[in-house]
């Protein structure tokens, strides 16, 4: 079901910080996670993008082959800072390909994206209906057949009309519910988007039970920033639950903000 990390601060910190360093780090997460309602292990790929000033897009990488199995990946970690950074464990959902067209977190634009969670049954169910909203762009640049890229797509289009991120977020989640509605499908929707400077969260489902998230402000190992991840790096008590079916914003100023999502 996937494990997602992601910090945004006023200074920087390391890949390896949010990825490899921390008690119970994503790398500890990809193949001894704690909370996952379904799998085991999070070894079909991983992925991290962050925002290096010099303009306004993310850098990305991502690999079909798990964390632990990435040696270059654990070279380059520590050496890389950031003040924005989204990273990403894959537990593929079942029937959809092991590939890096779905691997986390996705990027277009000043945009990169992150889900937790699959819409089940997602090729018999819900692919070809979401696909058949999208806008041509939109639709052009799917490479692959994953549940996540398509709502990414979805948000993409949201976000091209005009709205912010926190109400992009609100109407995509709003899409993806009516079409597994009428699909007669279930789908667990832990989201997460940033431009670089803001991002959003979701943590939501159609049905229970979800997926866990958190998030930390000011914490011992982060103090000047906001950390959100499906499992809590370590003991810290100052770690906080999103309730179920929420959004947690974090503006430019680091300014938190947690409300639920209109129904």
């Amino acid at each position: 079901m996937c494990r997602l990390a992601a910090y945004l601060g006023k200074t920087e910190t390391s890949l390896s910080s949010l990825t490899m360093e921390a008690e119970h780090s994503l790398l500890v997460q990809s193949y001894a996670p704690r909370e996952m309602l379904s799998g085991v292990v999070n070894a079909d790929g991983f992925g991290a993008a962050w925002y290096d000033g010099a303009d306004e897009t993310p850098a990305v990488y991502r690999s079909n082959s798990p964390m632990w199995a990435d040696r270059s990946f654990a070279g380059i970690a520590p050496k890389v800072r950031s003040r924005s950074i989204f990273a990403a464990l894959r537990n593929a959902t079942p029937g959809l390909p092991a590939e890096e067209s779905g691997v986390p977190p996705f990027a277009s634009g000043r945009f990169a994206f992150m889900h937790n969670g699959a819409v089940d049954g997602f090729r018999k169910t819900a692919m070809r209906p979401l696909r058949d909203t999208l806008s041509d762009e939109r639709y052009s640049e799917i490479l692959g057949a994953s549940d996540s890229e398509t709502v990414f797509a979805c948000l993409l289009d949201r976000l091209d009309a005009g709205l912010d991120l926190r109400a992009a977020m609100i109407e995509t989640i709003r899409l993806v519910s009516e079409v597994c509605e009428k699909a007669r499908t279930n789908a667990t929707l832990n989201l997460g988007a940033t431009d670089g400077q803001s991002m959003v969260f979701v943590r939501h489902s159609t049905s229970e039970p979800d997926n866990s998230l958190y998030f930390i402000e000011g914490g011992e190992a982060f103090p000047d920033a906001v950390v959100v991840a499906s499992e809590r790096f370590h003991g810290d008590g100052k770690w906080r639950e999103v309730p179920s079916r929420s959004l947690l914003s974090v503006d430019e100023k680091l300014g938190v903000s947690i409300e639920k999502i209109p129904t």
